[in-house]
Order: structure tokens, then sequence, then C-alpha cells
């Protein structure tokens, strides 16, 4: 979705960069590779909001690997929770658990009630965050029309 919202706002997205650092680790990922990943994630945040136009478009925060670190880790760098403090973002998009799971080697929890639990995780850090948020939902095209329609919205 960051892909096509980027093409239709004639901007830039920043991919996931733990798919990278993932697929070229060659091995389990452990807990001191989560900061590794933030660190890069928001390296290449600040180095595509020079090209930006406009509006740049995240794939994903460290919101996520806060979340994923205290899930399999039970606790989170102090480096990744300050960064999330310090960095600020105009809008966020929560995907809602509605599409069918795709099997990706880089993706775990394939469960149903374990997709409820962390999007709940997500839902509540919108909600109790104060930061500004938009549930999506439904088909790909649903989610680009009503991801298009918030962030217009903003201007």
């Amino acid at each position: 979705m960051s892909e096509a919202l980027a093409k239709e706002l004639h901007t830039v997205f920043v991919p996931e960069f733990a798919r990278i650092y993932l697929h070229e680790l060659g091995r389990p990922y452990m807990e001191q590779d989560l900061f590794t990943i933030a660190r890069g994630q928001v390296d290449n945040e600040d180095i595509l909001a020079e090209e930006a136009n406009k509006f740049l478009i995240c794939d994903t925060d460290l919101y996520v690997i806060k979340v994923w670190a205290e899930h399999k880790y039970g606790n989170c760098d102090k480096w990744i929770i300050d960064e999330i403090s310090s960095r600020k973002y105009d809008l966020y998009l929560l995907t809602y658990i509605d599409t069918e799971w795709t099997d990706d080697p880089q993706r775990e929890h394939p469960e149903p009630e374990m997709r409820t639990y962390f999007y709940k995780i997500y839902l509540d850090i919108m909600q109790n965050t104060g930061v500004p948020w938009v549930d999506i939902r439904g088909s790909h095209e649903d989610r680009v029309s009503a991801a298009l329609q918030a962030i217009r919205a903003l201007v």
C-alpha cells in the first residue's frame, strides 16, 4: 500500500528496513538486531525525507519494532523508546486484519488470534498516544482510497 500511495501522491516511500536487513542476515534475528533495524529505519526516513514531494510515506515505524521487542524479548531498547518520543508523524494508517494472511518467511504469527492480539496492541497505541490516525480496511483498492482521502484531508 505504501508504494501505491507514494505513486498516487507523486512522492517517495520508505520501505520496511527490517525486510531488507532480515533477508540479508542469513540467521534468525536476535534482540540486538532490533536496534540495528530501528536505526536503519529512521536513517532511511531522514534520507528519503530530502527527496519527498510534500509527503513522505513510511511503510512502518518504531512503534512496530517496540511492540515486537516487548513481545519477543520482554523489553525494548531505550534508544528506540526515546526516538519514538522525538519523531513526529502527521498521520498513522492503522490497517485492519481483514485481509487474507500471505505466507512470507519474514512474517510471524499467522494465527487469527495472534493477528487480533497484535492489532489490538497497535489500536491501543493509536488511541492512547494522541497520534493522528485512521482505521484502514477492505480490499487493496479500498485501503488505498481511504488512505488517500485521509492524507488529502490533512492539506
